[in-house]
């Protein structure tokens, strides 16, 4: 058994509806940039709530590209978390790894 960590992906179907606003290129360019930064919003047990949303805008605006995690008492599923903060923030989504999910909007 290999002793790396796999890759999270996404179904094809899945992330078709989220990248309508960018290309593949594009993506590829704001995953390389969200390397470097460090999260800015954070979601706890509550989950989200309007103060995450307003928080995640506001960073959204004046950054671009956001680097969200998912504290271990987050008790969605991290696919539902990132779609429903895709929805709320009106963003794209770049990436989930591991428990981070990373928004962008242009």
């Amino acid at each position: 058994m290999s002793r790396m960590r796999e890759r999270h992906e996404i179904p094809a179907q899945d992330i078709e509806g989220w990248l309508s606003d960018m290309d593949k290129k594009r993506i590829i360019e704001l995953r390389g940039k969200a390397q470097l930064l460090k999260p800015a919003v954070y979601i706890g047990k509550e989950g989200i709530t309007q103060s995450v949303v307003f928080e995640l805008t506001k960073q959204l605006k004046k950054n671009k590209l956001v680097k969200v995690k998912l504290l271990a008492s987050v008790e969605n599923d991290r696919e539902e978390v990132a779609e429903q903060l895709v929805r709320d923030s009106a963003s794209t989504l770049v990436e989930i790894r591991g428990r981070t999910v990373v928004l962008a909007k242009e």
